[in-house]
Formats: structure tokens, C-alpha cells, sequence
């Protein structure tokens, strides 16, 4: 069993519950949240698509995470969360969307972006789009990877409550 199966099957049987798919859009995670959601037989009837855009081409190309946004606020950004979670929830059949890009380190980091930042997008047909951001500081690459696919289900089990 995974270390992310229990909250998986919980994301997989909320999307159940509210008849709706779900879509990745996934920079540092590089799969895996879809992974965690894939490993279930029979998520195929919930699980949409991922969009693994590693690249700031790769969010403008699948996602059109605008060129200006990055330029302006960079990949790791409130902004670019917001646009890959509308732009992966517009480019699929899903009726929610989560993405994640942040920097995993060990190097990347800044003062102002620190190695473990990471920023989560979550967009749910029918309402606006929002933003959360964790930093991971206790962790190294493989932690903070891992604490964001904790960290991304777990969003989308809030919002599927709350809706």
C-alpha cells in the first residue's frame, strides 16, 4: 500500500460522490499525484487526465498559463497555480482541477522563494479558482515532493467537502 493510497481513495470516491473527473496539472511533482490516484484499479472512471508541464513552455503550451504571468511572478507563483488549475480544468472533461509547481530543491531557492515553497492551484467548475501555498523547509527534494502530493489531495478532499 501506498503512502498516499487512503487519501487517494478518498479523493477518488468524493469525485464519485459529486459525478465529476479530475485532471493534474503538476510542475514538481512531475506525475505524481496522478500516480498516487493511478495506482487505483478502476480510478479511470474519476481520473481525467495529467498534464505534467515541468517546463514554463510546457504550462503555456497545455495549460496557456500566460507568458506575462511567468515573466512577471515567475513559474513558482500564486498566479501560475491559479492558471494551471483553470487551464487544466478548460483542457479536460474534469470538474476539478488541482496543480502544484514549486521548487524542490536542493537548489533553485531564493530569499524571496525558498527551496520548499510550493504553491497549489485548485479550480472546481463553477467557481473561482484558488491558491494556497506551503513551504516544506524541513524536507529534501523527495520530502517536499511527496509532502505536496499529501498536501494536494488533501485540498481537493476540503473542496469536494465544502461543495
Amino acid at each position: 500500500m501506498s503512502n498516499f493510497e487512503t487519501q487517494a481513495r478518498a479523493v477518488l470516491s468524493a469525485c464519485e460522490t459529486h459525478g465529476i473527473m479530475l485532471a493534474t496539472a503538476e510542475s514538481c511533482t512531475g506525475g505524481m499525484i496522478a500516480a498516487a490516484l493511478t495506482d487505483i484499479a478502476g480510478s479511470s472512471s474519476v481520473v481525467d487526465r495529467g498534464f505534467v508541464t515541468y517546463s514554463n513552455e510546457a504550462k503555456m503550451e497545455m495549460l496557456g498559463v500566460s507568458s506575462e504571468t511567468l515573466a512577471t511572478h515567475g513559474a513558482v507563483s500564486q498566479e501560475t497555480a491559479l492558471e494551471m488549475a483553470a487551464g487544466a480544468l478548460t483542457r479536460s472533461r474534469a470538474g476539478v482541477a488541482v496543480a502544484v509547481t514549486g521548487i524542490a530543491g536542493p537548489d533553485g531557492g531564493s530569499a524571496e522563494k525558498p527551496v520548499g515553497l510550493v504553491w497549489f492551484g485548485l479550480a472546481l467548475k463553477g467557481r473561482a479558482p484558488l491558491a494556497q501555498s506551503h513551504i516544506f523547509a524541513d524536507h529534501d527534494r523527495a520530502g517536499v515532493r511527496a509532502a505536496t502530493v499529501e498536501a494536494a489531495l488533501d485540498m481537493v478532499l476540503a473542496a469536494l467537502k465544502d461543495g
